[in-house]
């Protein structure tokens, strides 16, 4: 039961983040390929310092932190198994990094859909930046879910 509620959550929050990212309102009114690519990493972002909009450098920055958080709890649920404890021990070092990793390439290749479906549909601006941010929200995600799995193994509340 409680994998599937990780399942549903997952999905729905996949679907938000869709809707936020590409299947926003008119998406579809600028045609095919007609999205534009900023590989200048991180410009507009300096320009929202320069000009001190510090609410909307917020959104951005954070948001794009946090909206990728998800890709690497669920590489750490994943990790545990589905009950919540752990099917197979971790091995020190080698394993814990290449949960590291596939959180980082989990994040990145959903974030490089994201900003392709952004170009090709003309939904959004694709940057490198996101790319960036995105690939390290999910790393973060993973790294919170092994502290919060340490926390909780330590006081013995499950999760």
């Amino acid at each position: 039961m409680k994998h599937r509620i990780i399942r549903l959550l997952a999905v729905l929050w996949l679907a938000a983040l869709l809707r936020l990212t590409v299947f926003r309102n008119g998406c579809f009114r600028h045609g095919l390929f007609s999205g534009r690519i900023e590989w200048d990493a991180f410009a507009y972002y300096a320009k929202l310092i320069r000009i001190a909009y510090w609410r909307y450098f917020t959104y951005l920055f954070v948001g794009n932190l946090v909206w990728f958080m998800p890709v690497g709890v669920l590489v750490r649920i994943r990790a545990a198994g589905s009950a919540g404890r752990e099917t197979r021990p971790l091995r020190k070092n080698a394993d814990k990094h290449c949960l590291s990793v596939r959180a980082a390439l989990w994040g990145f290749l959903l974030s490089l859909g994201i900003e392709t479906m952004q170009f090709v549909l003309g939904s959004g601006v694709s940057e490198l930046d996101d790319l960036i941010l995105n690939t390290t929200g999910a790393v973060l995600g993973y790294t919170l879910a092994c502290l919060w799995y340490k926390i909780s193994k330590k006081s013995e509340i499950p999760y």
